[in-house]
């Protein structure tokens, strides 16, 4: 297995960076934020249209262009880095990963174009009031209702989920338990019944809502798959989603250690760089070792998904815990390493201190994710 990144894919990080450092700078970020979309529709629409990152990673027979999962890890390293606020990560990691994953071959044809096209936004509705990831979290209910069935339930930290086109629900047949009889309905925004609020949230580059569905009414078009059947497939796409935040969590580390490096070399204390001092030195040190490592674990994790392994589980825990860790880690020491402007809203370092701890606990926190391993090592 080769680690490397390939040409293609070293220009894909050299074109993205670039864009996002005009398009997603500290200005345009805070302007985003006061938006109540939490994104800039324009940004949106030249990431979607004309550099056409939406459909890397869709197969060709589906519109998209049939690149790999590293590919699409370039692109979520560098929207990380750059704090991109856009439905980025929840049309694609979360959405299009379920669809390809759960949905049969027709379903994937209708429902991917308009995704890869730009057309379309969606994102996955699991978590619930209790926060967990797996499938004991779920108590949605699917009460099937002649040709259709009728949803009921609420669905909590939905990303994007107050301006998504499209929602991906996950919900259970009544008197189901843990991995049996789950689905995923595709319920459209404006559908009868489903009512979303957004949130008040500390990390303001990434938008949160609750969603309540009250007899939310769907065709049997609607439910992706065979129903009851989409656990195994979406246990994968949220396996795959994980490995795309941890790619979010590597570019926010990297960009820490940069911004805590060219501080510690600008600001002088005793007529001297405060860089110079060995605990300055050994501080930035640690924060490197914190960023490779992290970053190995995630492009390791993203070879698995490309390799279609059995190992994928195992290793998309490995990089969400270690990553998660890292960037907490990076986040806070480069507001130590700032000193007392490092929290004010003027410079950049709290934004990312506060995505870095957002980020730790979605999809799971470390703690949720080393016993996935050790259960899975049979500790």
């Amino acid at each position: 297995m080769d680690f490397r990144l390939s040409e293609e894919q070293e220009e894909l990080r050299n074109i993205a960076r670039s864009y996002l450092a005009e398009a997603s700078g500290p200005e345009q970020i805070r302007a985003a934020m006061e938006t109540a979309l939490g994104y800039e529709p324009a940004v949106w629409t030249q990431i979607a249209t004309e550099l056409g990152w939406p459909c890397v990673h869709i197969p060709e027979a589906y519109g998209g262009l049939g690149l790999g999962h590293v590919d699409l890890m370039v692109l979520q390293e560098a929207a990380g880095e750059f704090l991109l606020c856009s439905p980025f990560f929840s049309t694609v990691a979360l959405g299009a990963n379920a669809i390809l994953e759960v949905a049969s071959e027709d379903q994937k044809t209708a429902l991917l174009g308009p995704i890869a096209e730009g057309a379309r936004t969606t994102t996955l509705a699991f978590a619930e009031a209790r926060g967990i990831w797996d499938a004991s979290g779920i108590e949605a209910t699917a009460r099937p209702d002649g040709d259709g069935f009728v949803l009921d339930g609420r669905k909590c930290q939905v990303v994007d989920g107050h301006s998504a086109d499209q929602l991906l629900v996950v919900a259970r047949a009544p008197r189901s338990v843990v991995e049996e009889g789950l689905s995923v309905f595709v319920v459209e925004g404006d559908a009868k019944g489903l009512t979303r609020k957004a949130l008040p949230t500390m990390d303001q580059t990434r938008r949160l809502a609750d969603v309540e569905l009250s007899g939310v009414r769907v065709g049997r078009e609607a439910c992706l798959g065979e129903p009851g059947e989409a656990w195994p497939g979406l246990r994968r796409a949220l396996d795959l989603a994980a490995v795309a935040l941890a790619a979010e969590q590597v570019g926010g580390a990297q960009r820490c250690l940069d911004m805590a490096v060219a501080y510690a070399k600008e600001r002088h204390q005793f007529n001297r760089p405060i860089g110079s001092f060995q605990a300055i030195k050994h501080k930035c040190a640690d924060m490197m070792v914190a960023v490779e490592s992290a970053r190995s674990a995630l492009y390791y994790a993203a070879c698995i998904a490309d390799d279609g392994s059995d190992d994928l589980s195992t290793n998309a825990s490995l990089a969400k815990a270690w990553c998660s860790e890292a960037y907490f880690q990076c986040a806070a020491d480069n507001i130590q390493i700032h000193g007392g402007v490092g929290f004010t809203w003027e410079y950049e370092p709290h934004l990312y201190f506060k995505r870095a701890r957002a980020s730790e606990s979605w999809l799971g926190d470390p703690a949720f994710h080393r016993e996935r391993v050790a259960r899975a090592i049979g500790l």
